[in-house]
């Protein structure tokens, strides 16, 4: 049983490999590379993004498929002839909230392809030995399902105490070695690791046209990418979590992990601290390191509601929601979930900034793109109970238009700009586009105590 769909190929070759996998947990593949298929080249490139940027050799989907049959039969024989050569990345840097930059990196588009078809591969063979407890860059799982499971922890388990865990530069720090070793532990065959090492050793060119080499790291954007850190987290970190828990845990434990996000809940204070530092060794046994700054063991719970002296629950973020120990109106516990304030912040200068750069355009264009940011915004932050914060988004949104709108000109109508945002340009209102709460499952099979000497629940 799971809340979550079960994630089957199309491929019947690639049903059968699935098959295997799951019956037989410690079988090796040995012969997988032919599966990398003329079909399936294709339907790797009909997955791809045809608004994505180009890689360092400039082809974009739509230019590769002008002759799209050619073009695939090139790329499977230089494939099955050991011709073909991985292409390094272009890396590009986006901001990120605390005012440093985040490097990504843009394969080929022949790369994309090549990786799409060796993701099937691999996605076949690891979906069944990945812990159900793992919800980040999985197919048929999201980051709401995450939040969703989550809040059912929180809600309905028993909770004392929060350690919201982060890996210090995770993508960055991956030793090549180790994690080569751990796909070695499933996979065997020559040809499909000679691909994956091509990938993880050919390096990326900066903007300037400098080539960058490592032995570490693999770069975010990449197709591959966040299939290869899951499998190194699966072995490094969930495989060692999920067993400390049923032999050594004693009292419940449960975790929740959106690739390199981890939140573990426990009943008992001593449990969390035991967890840490052992955790804190095996990470830096295999290259990294924990963020001190950000990882924190926190007070958080029915128990800590500020009654009878008790010191009140503290607050962490996850996937961008800031999650609160709270009261409902009827004075029952209830974990209450908001924007966090920094994404809040960066969104709504976003807003702002765009609609410097657009208040010349026309008024239906600004209108168009506006209420696409603004339903965008919705689609992800509208969990149940956070319409106060979408609220906020809205008016500092209309705000922001208008202060943009009125510095067109020294001798804006303003009347007449108020009643047409008001009406026929109107923004859209709030609304909350994921209403479902914890998840609705047998408390006793969700629920199941780590620490009694029983399997844990594979879904928490």
């Amino acid at each position: 049983m799971s809340h979550t769909p079960r994630w089957r190929p199309v491929c019947p070759q690639l049903r059968r490999v699935q098959e295997v996998a799951k019956a037989k947990p410690e079988e090796m593949f040995t012969s997988l590379a032919h599966l990398i298929t003329k079909d399936a080249l294709l339907r790797s490139y009909q997955s791809l993004d045809g608004q994505a940027a180009a890689g360092v050799d400039g082809v974009t989907k739509e230019a590769y498929g002008r002759n799209l049959e050619e073009n695939l039969k090139s790329l499977h024989e230089r494939l099955k002839s050991g011709e073909y050569r991985a292409t390094p990345v272009l890396r590009v840097f986006i901001e990120k909230p605390d005012g440093g930059k985040r490097p990504l990196g843009i394969p080929s588009l022949e790369d994309k392809i090549v990786q799409g078809a060796v993701v099937e591969i691999l996605n076949c063979i690891y979906e069944c030995d990945f812990k159900g407890f793992s919800y980040g860059f999985r197919p048929g799982r999201s980051a709401h399902q995450a939040l969703q499971a989550l809040q059912t922890v929180l809600q309905k388990g028993k909770v004392n105490f929060v350690l919201d865990v982060d890996i210090s530069k995770f993508f960055d720090t991956i030793d090549h070695k180790e994690l080569m070793s751990v796909i070695e532990r499933r996979v065997n065959d020559s040809r499909l690791l000679r691909l994956i090492g091509k990938w993880l050793s050919v390096g990326a060119v900066e903007g300037d046209g400098r080539r960058i080499r490592g032995k570490k790291g693999t770069p975010q954007g990449g197709v591959i990418s966040p299939l290869l850190a899951n499998i190194f987290l699966d072995y490094v970190v969930d495989s060692f979590m999920h067993e400390w828990r049923t032999k050594e845990a004693q009292g419940e434990v449960y975790i929740v992990r959106y690739a390199d996000d981890v939140v573990l809940a426990f009943e008992r204070e001593d449990d969390a601290r035991q967890l840490l530092s052992l955790l804190d060794v095996r990470l830096r046994d295999y290259g990294l390191t924990l963020n001190g700054d950000k990882t924190r063991l926190m007070r958080f719970g029915r128990d800590w509601t500020g009654k009878d002296g008790k010191p009140k629950s503290e607050t962490f973020e996850f996937l961008g929601l800031t999650h609160i120990a709270g009261r409902s109106r009827w004075g029952q516990f209830l974990v209450q979930r908001k924007t966090s304030g920094k994404r809040l912040n960066r969104s709504l200068k976003a807003i702002g900034e765009w609609c410097k750069r657009n208040r010349h355009t026309p008024l239906g264009y600004q209108w168009r793109e506006l209420s696409l940011k603004l339903r965008g915004h919705y689609n992800y932050y509208g969990v149940r109970g956070n319409i106060r914060s979408l609220s906020a988004f809205w008016h500092q949104a209309q705000r922001a238009w208008l202060k943009a709108l009125k510095a067109r000109s020294q001798k804006v109508r303003k009347m007449r700009l108020y009643w047409l945002i008001d009406h026929e340009f109107a923004l859209p209102r709030p609304h909350i586009t994921h209403p479902e709460g914890w998840l609705q499952l047998s408390p006793g099979y969700l629920l199941g105590r780590a620490g009694c000497g029983k399997a844990a629940r594979p879904v928490l």
